[in-house]
């Protein structure tokens, strides 16, 4: 009898230990190459300053390929350029694919204006159509203003935008200078997802991202392809506040203070969301149809009460799946699940950066148990993390303030 509660509790014992085990966060360092695709010396001289003698980073801010099977890599910059780079073989040029610098508004002191989005349209092969986001050139009206707007392809050259093409779907003043998201994305429904930043300042002074009055720190869908209501798009009939009768129908989901960026990995279909903290937090989210992801009630997990009182965990609030703090990095740059072929350590992961530490991870999520199994660095530190960005193949790349676009590769 006595050997047998012994031998009970040393299973018991193990059992717990083996609990504890299986929770335990997988932090070892992931070894995977880099690749330089384009180097900063590789862009043109009046996009530097080499011709005016006054050097100027490029800010690449976004890469993505057209999903037109076309093995081109677009790489837009915030001072309003989009680019297009080879996926195959040394980029020694990087031809002029658009040109908006004559709209859009870039000054390196106000640093978070400028050209923020692009997204090519799900049948882009077809109808050369694609969707760009920027803040434009102030006027006396509007000293802020967040664009969205849809262009389309030279008719005679796939590989030209035509600028006098613009048809803008939304314009969106904003109160301030700074949390302008932007990130611009079709999902797997066809429809277009928008980030809307929170309006700016600090603290959500105007209590916006609680709001469904509101377009600011939400996350919007729209219909594109269809015109509806005087709008130059339609929402959705499925969007999650549309009955609701003081709500902005466009709304998909709320309480995010300025998400940089939004992706949905293309196998599962699931939309990440890396939104940059305030005071101390930085937080990876899985965004879903209606979901309120507590800001300014809440910063990460924690509670946060600059203007108003904050708040504890409560039901209707989603909170982050990854919260990082100020003394690893202050600014989270988000990037997206990898699916490519190319790497197979990093298959599944989703792959993120900080902008000011420069450091890169991989984070594995198990969906069922809703818990990250895994958050591994690739990258420990160096040049400003500024985007991330997939191929038609899935292949991933980032890019620093500079000018460097940089491919994730692997080490035989």
């Amino acid at each position: 009898m006595k050997r047998s509660r012994v031998a009970c509790c040393l299973v018991l014992l193990f059992l717990a230990d083996l609990a504890v085990a299986q929770t335990e966060i997988d932090e070892r360092p992931l070894v995977i190459g880099i690749e330089k695709v384009v180097d900063s010396g590789v862009w043109p001289d009046w996009l530097t300053g080499v011709d005016s003698g006054l050097h100027q980073e490029v800010r690449p801010v976004l890469t993505t390929g057209a999903g037109d099977g076309s093995k081109r890599l677009f790489v837009a910059t915030q001072r309003g350029t989009i680019h297009i780079v080879p996926t195959e073989g040394m980029v020694n040029q990087t031809p002029l694919f658009l040109d908006l610098r004559d709209r859009v508004d870039f000054r390196t002191e106000d640093n978070e204006e400028g050209f923020l989005g692009l997204a090519f349209h799900p049948r882009f092969n077809e109808n050369g159509l694609f969707v760009v986001c920027y803040t434009a050139l102030p006027t006396s009206e509007n000293p802020h203003l967040t664009i969205v707007s849809v262009f389309s392809t030279s008719s005679s050259d796939k590989n030209v935008g035509d600028p006098e093409s613009e048809r803008v779907l939304m314009q969106i003043p904003q109160p301030y200078n700074n949390h302008n998201g932007g990130t611009v994305v079709f999902g797997p429904d066809g429809y277009l997802y928008i980030v809307v930043g929170d309006g700016g300042a600090a603290g959500d002074p105007h209590d916006y991202a609680q709001s469904l009055q509101e377009l600011y720190a939400k996350v919007l869908r729209i219909d594109v392809d269809r015109q509806e209501s005087g709008l130059p798009y339609a929402v959705p009939p499925d969007n999650p506040f549309v009955a609701h009768p003081n709500a902005r129908k466009e709304i998909w989901a709320l309480g995010l203070r300025n998400v940089w960026r939004l992706s949905f990995d293309r196998d599962s279909g699931v939309c990440w969301g890396a939104d940059v903290g305030q005071d101390e937090w930085e937080e990876i989210n899985i965004i879903r149809k209606g979901g309120n992801y507590g800001w300014s009630l809440r910063e990460g997990k924690h509670d946060f009460h600059w203007y108003r009182s904050g708040s504890g965990p409560r039901s209707d609030l989603i909170e982050p799946i990854w919260v990082y703090n100020h003394s690893v990095g202050k600014s989270i740059t988000g990037g997206s699940v990898y699916r490519g072929k190319a790497v197979p350590a990093l298959s599944g992961a989703y792959v993120y950066g900080d902008y000011v530490s420069g450091q890169i991870w991989a984070l594995w999520y198990d969906a069922p148990s809703d818990r990250v199994t895994a958050n591994r660095t690739i990258l420990k530190g160096g040049k400003p993390i500024t985007s991330f960005g997939e191929d038609d193949d899935g292949e991933m790349y980032f890019t620093t303030q500079n000018g460097d676009v940089v491919k994730f590769i692997s080490i035989d």
